[in-house]
């Protein structure tokens, strides 16, 4: 499985972070391993790797084996890094990377309730070893709610049928699997002949943004993660969806503009996208977008 996962704008993201010149960097969402061989081959001292998903951080484990001096991972949501760090006597470090995206193990992987391609139960959790899954939500959240998180978090135009088809679904029966609401939302979206995406990808996108917390503490941990650098170091931050692209982008702003707060310098005006060549070896490098700060003096 890990073969099968490519991890996005690695080029661009060592040119910013530049960890040629050593020292401790941390990656704040390991995924399964990809950005943090990359940044230890490419010069960093160590990498303290953090994810929220035991999972991933088990391949991620075997897949750094041969680093595993170089590497230390730890079970944290990146939210945390001010506790981690602590916890480890690290005042400030050399860099950090967070790729807000989820995984295409985490995406397709059986059992794990994130995809419409096949019929399980509907559970959406990055860490299944706490939180509500994706049907407890559904069996609880009321109809005005769940239409304003499928409107806002999928972007989706028809979010108050989709909710009403819901509410009325889950009367007769709980919507527990992936299949169940794939149907569900299909059936409530009128049909305008082809369809791009299937009618259920942005509903799915927002339940997997509500049970998983996506978009909450993002500034914060953003503010965090820029204490902790060292003067002259990096974040870089790399999303996948309009709405995490536009937290990153306002944060970066704000933090640049308050000098009373903090010395920064924002180093993509524009987010940096990837190449047509990277695209076409990995089309999920189609929606992410870069962006990077810079510690002053």
């Amino acid at each position: 499985m890990a073969a099968l996962h490519e991890p996005v704008l690695v080029a661009e993201t060592l040119a910013l972070l530049d960890p040629s010149r050593g020292g401790l960097f941390v990656d704040c969402t390991v995924g399964l391993g990809g950005h943090t061989r990359a940044l230890i081959a490419a010069g960093a001292s160590k990498v303290l790797g953090l994810d929220r998903d035991a999972e991933a951080l088990t391949i991620a484990r075997a897949a750094l084996a041969d680093v595993s001096d170089r590497v230390e991972l730890v079970h944290a949501d990146y939210r945390e890094i001010d506790k981690v760090l602590d916890a480890r006597g690290i005042a400030a470090v050399s860099g950090t990377l967070a790729d807000l995206g989820v995984s295409s193990m985490q995406l397709d992987g059986e059992g794990r309730g994130f995809s419409f391609r096949r019929d399980e139960p509907l559970d959406m959790r990055m860490d299944r070893s706490q939180g509500e899954t994706a049907a407890s939500v559904i069996a609880q959240v009321d109809e005005e709610h769940l239409a304003n998180v499928i409107f806002e978090y999928g972007e989706e135009r028809y979010s108050r049928r989709i909710a009403r088809a819901v509410v009325e679904a889950r009367r007769v029966s709980p919507v527990a699997t992936t299949g169940q609401l794939a149907q569900i939302v299909r059936r409530a979206i009128p049909r305008r002949g082809h369809q791009r995406i299937d009618p259920a990808t942005r509903t799915f996108q927002a339940l997997r943004i509500l049970v998983n917390r996506e978009l909450e503490g993002i500034e914060a941990f953003l503010m965090s993660a820029v204490r902790r650098l060292m003067t002259g170091a990096r974040l870089a931050v790399i999303s996948f969806h309009s709405l995490e692209d536009r937290i990153v982008k306002h944060a970066f702003r704000a933090l640049e503009r308050s000098e009373k707060t903090l010395s920064v310098r924002v180093l993509t005006k524009r987010p940096v996208e990837a190449q047509d060549e990277e695209v076409a070896r990995n089309p999920r490098a189609r929606s992410a977008k870069l962006r990077a700060i810079e510690r002053l003096a």
